[in-house]
């Protein structure tokens, strides 16, 4: 169970649906591991996800025009322009729908350092993590 809150935490960070919320609370009300466990698990897995989407704003935004990219060229402009004007603390919202996968991508399109990129997602990501965690065991 452990490993599929991991998958699912991982393509709910990249640009893919995804419903690690619902996982996480999931395993908490089945009691399939400690809350503790299953908050690094979907921690590591939704931090990974934002790494790939870090990657593939690193390596393949000269693609940007391209079909089959995952954001529109419009989008991909209007993100870059955030990134730029808030900068690496933009990242604390990559816990966010719809705003904080394309802001893991546009990180990676302004090289930002992995150094960086890294504690400041997994930050967001355990936040999120931790706060739903804890909503949910006072709701039990």
């Amino acid at each position: 169970m452990l490993f599929s809150l991991f998958v699912i935490a991982f393509t709910s960070a990249t640009l893919l649906p995804g419903t690690s919320e619902a996982a996480l609370s999931g395993v908490i009300a089945a009691d399939l591991a400690p809350v503790w466990l299953a908050v690094m698990v979907a921690t590591s897995g939704n931090t990974l996800g934002s790494c790939v989407n870090w990657l593939m704003g690193r390596f393949f935004s000269h693609f940007r025009h391209r079909k089959w990219f995952p954001l529109k060229v419009d989008q991909f402009e209007r993100y870059e322009n955030w990134y730029h004007k808030w900068g690496v603390w933009s990242l604390l919202l990559s816990w966010m729908p719809v705003i904080g996968d394309p802001l893991t991508v546009i990180a990676g399109v302004a090289r930002t350092s992995i150094f960086v990129f890294l504690p400041v997602v997994l930050l967001a990501k355990a936040g999120r993590y931790l706060v739903i965690a804890g909503i949910f065991q006072i709701i039990l």
